[in-house]
């Protein structure tokens, strides 16, 4: 078993992707591929454009004869896009073109038709000098023949799609999804559909959790309430552990109370952490059962959303085969002061704005309990309060994890410290 001795937050993510499997690959229709991660490559089967083509309308000229303003040239043709030209362009001749139509033979230069004027008798009069290849699209400029166009781990977005089919993918190779199972634990809790008793707390961990997957694209199996009770436990346990990730929420701590350790060692999970220098989230483990993964994360719901995205969301985009599983850090000035004892890494919930003069200005939801839920409903971002920190004043320099999806990297800003 690994030792957990005081693992920062950039060491178990590492320790988290060593064990992560890539998902096996599966082959879908261009319609269904939208969100999935391409498992191989993508090459053009073409020059695109075929050949030189025009990017404005106007009018195809040769350059020699619009060098200066004032020149008066003949239109000898007008090219569609889905036109092939038949004249050659010669000297004091031009053609009308529109966008995207090919180039006549003889011309190398396009002239905007908001740079020329019309005259009598099918002659129009250039405006402004024109160069050798102005607004002119050469052939293979967008891709050539055999060019990778789109690598192996690109997320595909409605760009790649377009890509995609360009280059007559009806069907794309991708990775496959990840099975995921959410679990929550303990007899405190009350199920959404029971009756209300205010003495009971809600079960939100396992609802937020469950729409946390479902932004990656991913459609979990909910397995309910376990009770603490060791048999209850294990009989959920065992269920969730046919999945490829099994998310339990709760009882992972260290009070006599707290079953869900103990348990998943007594089915075989071997466990790799339990602990991370974080707050919130400072009880959570990671286990493996074969090449299935096992996250036990904190009861606390702000605390079980934080590690998810520390470490579960990552894992199961690395699964999908995304280069890029961690969100991106972007830089921001805080608006108000933080407090902070040293020693653990400090994930603050944040909104953000945006000043005149481009600077993203972070300020703090208000009370950071690990409890309070609605903080997280509110925040835009989680700003990262270093571990060796003694409070940041107004006006610092920070970084924040923006939580719209909006951008990833390869490795996450702790692990690019991490010796």
């Amino acid at each position: 078993m690994e030792k957990n001795v005081n693992l920062s937050v950039g060491e178990a993510q590492a320790r988290v992707m060593r064990h992560v499997p890539l998902g096996s690959v599966e082959d879908i229709p261009l319609e269904r591929s939208l969100g999935r991660v391409l498992a191989e490559d993508a090459r053009a089967n073409r020059d695109l454009p075929p050949r030189d083509v025009s990017a404005m309308d106007g009018f195809a000229v040769r350059s020699a004869d619009a060098a200066c303003a004032g020149a008066v040239l003949t239109v000898i043709e007008d090219i569609r896009a889905s036109d092939r030209p038949r004249s050659t362009v010669v000297d004091s001749q031009c053609a009308r073109i529109m966008t995207g139509a090919p180039l006549p033979s003889g011309a190398d230069a396009v002239i905007r038709v908001e740079d020329t004027r019309m005259l009598s008798g099918e002659r129009v009069e250039i405006l402004v000098p024109v160069k050798a290849g102005d607004d002119v699209r050469r052939r293979g400029e967008a891709m050539k023949t055999g060019d990778v166009v789109l690598e192996a781990g690109t997320k595909i977005t409605p760009g790649v799609v377009g890509v995609l089919a360009a280059v007559k993918r009806t069907r794309v190779s991708v990775r496959r999804c990840p099975r995921v199972a959410v679990l929550s634990s303990g007899d405190e809790l009350e199920a959404l559909d029971a009756p209300f008793d205010p003495e009971r707390i809600p079960e939100s961990n396992g609802h937020a959790l469950m729409a946390q997957v479902r932004t990656l694209g991913i459609e979990p199996a909910y397995l309910g309430i376990a009770r603490d009770d060791p048999d209850d436990l294990a009989d959920h346990l065992r269920r969730g552990l046919a999945h490829d990730v099994l998310l339990v929420s709760g009882g992972s701590s260290v009070g006599v109370h707290d079953h869900v350790r103990p348990a998943l060692e007594a089915l075989g999970v071997t466990l790799h952490f339990w602990c991370v220098e974080m707050k919130p989230g400072h009880p959570v483990a990671l286990g493996t059962y074969g090449e299935h993964l096992v996250f036990a994360l904190p009861g606390n719901p702000v605390s079980s959303m934080v590690c998810f995205e520390q470490f579960v969301g990552p894992a199961l985009r690395a699964f999908m085969g995304h280069a890029r599983p961690f969100r991106r850090a972007v830089a921001a000035s805080l608006a108000r002061e933080i407090k902070h004892r040293p020693g653990r890494t400090e994930f603050v919930r944040v909104t953000l704005r945006r000043e005149a003069d481009g600077r993203l200005i972070a300020a703090s939801t208000g009370a950071q309990s690990s409890g309070n839920l609605c903080s997280m409903a509110q925040a835009d971002a989680l700003l990262i309060v270093p571990p060796q920190c003694a409070g940041l004043p107004s006006g610092a320099a920070v970084r924040v994890l923006p939580l719209d999806g909006a951008g990833f990297d390869a490795v996450s800003e702790f692990m690019e410290h991490t010796a």
